[in-house]
């Protein structure tokens, strides 16, 4: 981005009001301390409301007012939403799903991504932004589509399965390579010829889960080809502005992308996180999808552009965002890499699906606590400008493939109970608990950096996976692995030999078989000290070959597992392996954890309260401590030497006193 505070805006509809509405909008985005603000992502039907026949008339205006203010622009390209009378031309754009039904037109997102005449009419509204706009002053960042893979990730009309085909012969060159890699000699599914295989359409039973895995790697790559038809567009005709798209990351909102391949492709990356009201801890949640975003960002600044002011409208049940609530969640986001917070939207709708979804100018108006709240959070990232081109300082990393990801939701598993997402969300809350920051890496990623790596659930684990992991291992690292890990390659096949396949050398044990519980089972396990965790879900036959038994099965455990090792500690060349056989709670993997931080050297912190985080960025302009209290008492945070706190001006030594339910940011004086 071009300008040098923190984003602070939102989703600006200005379409959706009168003209007259837009000078009040932008006095207010004025008194609110607006920077940037997102225009036309759903704009299609309006720039071109017949084909060929464009209308730039209003963006021209809306564009040259907020310029005219000193507001940034992030400029959409309208191509999650084609209008109608481009459905009308081509009806067979609107996706099919797996049985065959067409989707219909009123909605978002409907859109077979393989479709010809989509992703040329994409390609010239794109082109037609880009040629309009591309020199404009105001233009900061280019904002490509909408949340791809939302609500349709997957089509699988016949167009799909021609480019399904092209795509197999690119990756496999041959069928032959096909049949082996998808084991079609199981249930008689060889194929001849590239030109008989399908996408994996619903069928009597199961299908194959190697295809349907492929299938799920298609789907994603093209949603990727036509994202990257669109930025090549605007790197050409607007050089030197960034082009993002907004990402889903947060576990529990989008799983059909693969967020390491993505961003790879965009110039900033930038997600949208909402919070999930279930009844859990949510700041755990924010906390983890920002690592994550960061973590895909490659460690380098990312931006949220999009979350609420207060409750949205798309959940069971959507309560507002108590007082204080929306700056700690727009300041962790900050904390945690982010160079602002940006909001759905602007002014809330009074039409359509989302006129519940809470926004910055709420219906109620300027006399309303989300206001209030909304001109506060802009005069705080106001005083944080400085800590832009900083980095998020980590202490671990747990590690997450999103190809192993879409392996565990295929049907057919020794429990329908194990869930990879909730062992990633555990594990985090345990390390969060830890108050520790954590980074996600790819298991082929370089992890010497981290004296501790946790691995949740990496049922599939390539060959080059195995061989890193074994090294970090090797060099003096400490692994955590739970259970069902390691089990599978690439194309989901069983690896060769006992389980755990790819991680049973460096674990230095064997598991003779999954013991999965009933549902409601659970068993107990007694470690060294004579403590007792309790497990649930899973339970595994372990024969250690090297590895040390730390924690027991008890001799009245239901099935298997009774009297045998339930975690394992192995020294491995430099460093140790940890695994965990059963599913705990975060508040039991505690325990092994901090055994294993032990092995990391890492350093305990009783001093912070549960809930309370503490996250260090550092870079040049100096090194700054977040702390966030989600508590309801006064706490004080250890600093070490004297410090600015950034939010009010005070000076604080050897403490950083931080009231209820509040943020502050200490800035770390030189020596």
């Amino acid at each position: 981005m071009t300008h040098h505070r923190l984003a602070f805006g939102g989703d600006y509809n200005p379409e959706q009001w009168p003209e007259a509405v837009w000078h009040e909008d932008v006095r207010l985005m004025r008194e609110a301390g607006v920077t940037m603000v997102s225009v036309g992502i759903f704009s299609w039907a309006l720039l071109e409301p017949a084909q060929g026949d464009y209308d730039f008339g209003w963006l021209d205006r809306v564009i040259d007012l907020l310029h005219e203010n000193g507001i940034a622009v992030d400029l959409g390209t309208p191509t999650v939403a084609p209008p109608k009378w481009f459905y009308t031309a081509h009806p067979d754009a609107l996706p099919v799903t797996a049985d065959g039904n067409r989707l219909a037109f009123g909605s978002r997102g409907a859109i077979c991504h393989s479709n010809q005449a989509y992703r040329d009419a994409a390609a010239r509204i794109t082109e037609r932004l880009a040629r309009r706009y591309g020199t404009h002053e105001a233009v900061a960042m280019w904002h490509v589509h909408n949340e791809y893979g939302v609500p349709v990730s997957a089509c699988y009309c016949e167009s799909c399965a021609a480019h399904f085909r092209r795509w197999l012969t690119a990756t496999y060159e041959t069928v032959d390579h096909v049949n082996h890699a998808w084991g079609t000699a199981f249930w008689g599914q060889r194929y001849a010829s590239f030109e008989e295989i399908d996408p994996p359409r619903t069928t009597p039973t199961v299908g194959n889960p190697a295809q349907q895995l492929d299938y799920k790697r298609f789907a994603d790559a093209t949603l990727r080809e036509n994202f990257q038809r669109e930025r090549d567009i605007l790197h050409r005709l607007a050089p030197g502005i960034p082009v993002t798209t907004n990402f889903m990351t947060a576990l529990s909102q989008c799983d059909s992308i693969d967020y390491w391949a993505w961003g790879r492709e965009v110039d900033l990356v930038t997600n949208d996180h909402y919070l999930i009201t279930d009844g859990r801890r949510t700041h755990v949640n924010l906390a983890m999808a920002a690592d994550l975003t960061r973590s895909v960002a490659g460690g380098a600044p990312w931006l949220l552009l999009e979350h609420s002011t207060s409750g949205v409208n798309w959940q069971p049940r959507n309560p507002a965002k108590t007082p204080g609530q929306m700056a700690r969640n727009s300041l962790g986001h900050v904390a945690r890499g982010s160079e602002g917070a940006m909001f759905f939207q602007w002014r809330q709708s009074r039409r359509g699906a989302e006129k519940f979804h809470s926004a910055m100018v709420p219906h109620g108006g300027t006399d309303t606590k989300v206001w209030r709240e909304v001109c506060e959070l802009g005069a705080a990232l106001g005083e944080l400008a400085q800590v832009r081109d900083t980095r998020t300082v980590a202490d671990a990393a747990l590690l997450w493939d999103w190809h192993s990801w879409w392996a565990q939701q295929l049907e057919w598993r020794p429990s329908e109970d194990h869930d990879a997402r909730e062992r990633a969300d555990t594990f985090y809350e345990a390390l969060y608990d830890r108050h520790l920051t954590v980074d996600f890496a790819h298991p082929e990623a370089d992890l010497s950096a981290y004296p501790l790596v946790v691995v949740p659930a990496l049922y599939l684990a390539t060959e080059a996976a195995a061989l890193n992991i074994r090294e970090y291992v090797e060099n003096g690292g400490t692994l955590v692995v739970s259970y069902f890990s390691g089990i599978v390659d690439e194309h989901d096949a069983v690896h060769d030999g006992p389980y755990p396949g790819a991680f049973r050398d460096v674990l230095g044990l064997t598991v003779e078989e999954f013991s999965p519980l009933l549902a409601g089972e659970t068993v107990s396990v007694t470690g060294p000290d004579g403590a007792r965790l309790t497990g649930d879900v899973w339970t595994e036959l372990v024969v250690p070959r090297g590895a040390e038994p730390v924690w027991t099965y008890e001799t009245d455990t239901t099935g298997l597992a009774a009297g045998r090792p339930a975690v394992t500690r192995h020294t491995y060349g430099q460093g140790t392996a940890w695994y965990v056989s059963t599913r705990l709670s975060a508040q039991d993997l505690d325990t092994i954890l901090a055994a294993a931080g032990t092995d990391a050297g890492i350093e305990p912190r009783p001093e912070l309260p549960r809930d309370v985080e503490t996250v260090t960025r550092t870079g040049e302009s100096g090194t700054y401590v977040f702390a966030i209290n989600h508590t309801q008492d006064e706490v004080k945070i250890p600093l070490d030497g004297p410090s600015t706190e950034l939010l009010t001006g005070h000076t604080a030594t050897g403490h950083l006193c931080v009231p209820p339910g509040a943020v502050r940011v200490a800035r770390r004086e030189a020596p």
